[in-house]
């Protein structure tokens, strides 16, 4: 590292960042294509390429605020996409837009210019990479929280190159470089911010030209350091990029979602019990609308919130005489038609019974094989767990029952339905 160059240790710490997103490019390989709008104004699932990133960042806790870079023509329309979104879609942070440069270093050293001066790092992001995770903001930022104490200056993403490289001149091959040594990298890159401010001041003094930061700090004796990168971060560059507009399915996986049940439900005159599709005879009546099996109830209120669709009073009510004295079961199954219907693959369901009576536990074992029947589960992926309050409380008085459940699923990607060529 250059004698002369401030060390990142006096930068710390890096527990307040902000984003740039560079989208001052002018789309030259697009625009040749016939695609008159360039990529970071696109519309993919109804907001422009540019927002996406500006949602990532912002799920990010350590983000304190993104900074969007606009081509000068473009500035006024990225000013007003900025406000109509922030309107419509608050991230929850501060995004600015500002004008860009000539050349994409001049954008992210204008994009610095307006960062409050208490940001500790800076993460730079091309609005061409659309499918850009939190997972991966996140890794970055960890990563050069420990490394900067040892003097590095930049963290870059980078993926293992799989393809023999060759370095050629003229159309003669001059060389084949060992592939061990080379990665492909991308963005967000992440800095410590005085580092890079001062970097960006001694490229204008010297008139350099770089393709990206980690190349300029590494021209002035820097340490970067290259973390993994995600391999469905890829850049709309071509044209047959946009194939992964029109189905992400293709470069996103899976989304892991949590959803939380609980219900509760007296004893009096009314329905035989039954539990997990399970009858109790001998066991205390059930005042309810339906059934009363409380842990069908919780357990299809979990179901729901995985997809965000409220609880099952809201779509069985109890004032409606259709439900009344209905199996649990069915209503379950057409909570599981939805659950198929929203692409959700259940990977574990844990519930938990409250209840002073009956005993449970004789027929815990019966619960959790009929549970993971009607789920289509294995029975390993489903746990039954059994408790009293010791006396306290409605169930402690014997005066009801009461059950909790917790699902856990993956959420299939959301895919685009509209080709974004046909925008425009």
């Amino acid at each position: 590292m250059s004698s002369t160059s401030e060390s990142p240790q006096k930068s710390l710490p890096l527990r307040s960042a902000w984003a740039i997103v560079a989208a001052a490019g002018q789309s030259s390989r697009l625009g040749q294509a016939g695609l008159p709008t360039k990529k970071q104004f696109l519309i993919w699932q109804d907001v422009p390429l540019f927002w996406h990133s500006v949602r990532v960042f912002a799920r990010v806790p350590a983000m304190r605020g993104v900074v969007v870079v606009f081509p000068e023509a473009e500035l006024e329309a990225g000013k007003q996409w900025v406000q109509r979104l922030m309107a419509e879609d608050d991230p929850g942070v501060p995004v600015l837009a500002v004008q860009g440069g000539a050349l994409r270093q001049d954008s992210v050293r204008l994009g610095l210019a307006v960062i409050p001066r208490e940001c500790g790092a800076v993460l730079v992001h091309d609005a061409a990479r659309p499918f850009l995770s939190p997972t991966l903001v996140q890794a970055m930022l960890e990563a050069l929280r420990e490394h900067a104490a040892a003097g590095t200056a930049g963290v870059v993403p980078g993926i293992p190159v799989t393809d023999t490289i060759k370095e050629v001149a003229d159309g003669q091959v001059m060389g084949t470089p060992d592939r061990g040594s080379l990665v492909a990298v991308q963005t967000p890159q992440a800095f410590v911010r005085s580092i890079l401010e001062q970097a960006h001041q001694h490229c204008v003094r010297e008139q350099w030209a770089v393709t990206d930061d980690a190349s300029l700090l590494e021209r002035l004796g820097f340490i970067v350091r290259i973390a993994p990168g995600d391999p469905c971060n890829t850049k709309i560059t071509n044209p047959d990029d946009l194939k992964f507009l029109k189905d992400s399915s293709a470069m996103n996986v899976p989304v892991p979602c949590v959803g939380f049940g609980y219900d509760v439900h007296r004893f009096g005159p009314g329905r035989p019990m039954k539990l997990g599709g399970i009858s109790f005879p001998g066991g205390p009546e059930i005042i309810a609308h339906s059934d009363g099996d409380v842990l069908l109830h919780a357990l299809a209120d979990a179901l729901l919130g995985c997809l965000g669709r409220g609880d099952i009073g809201d779509l069985f009510p109890d004032t409606d005489p259709r439900f009344e004295g209905i199996d649990s079961a069915i209503l379950l199954s057409e909570v599981l038609e939805l659950v198929h219907q929203g692409g959700l693959t259940l990977t574990h369901v844990d519930v938990n019974i409250i209840t002073q009576i009956p005993k449970i536990a004789p027929r815990r074992e019966e619960i959790r094989r009929n549970l993971a029947r009607l789920l289509q589960l294995d029975p390993s992926q489903v746990g039954v767990k059994a408790g009293t309050e010791e006396g306290m409380g409605f169930t402690g008085a014997k005066q009801g029952i009461k059950a909790m459940a917790v699902v856990t699923a993956l959420k299939s990607p959301v895919n685009c339905p509209v080709d974004p060529c046909q925008r425009y």
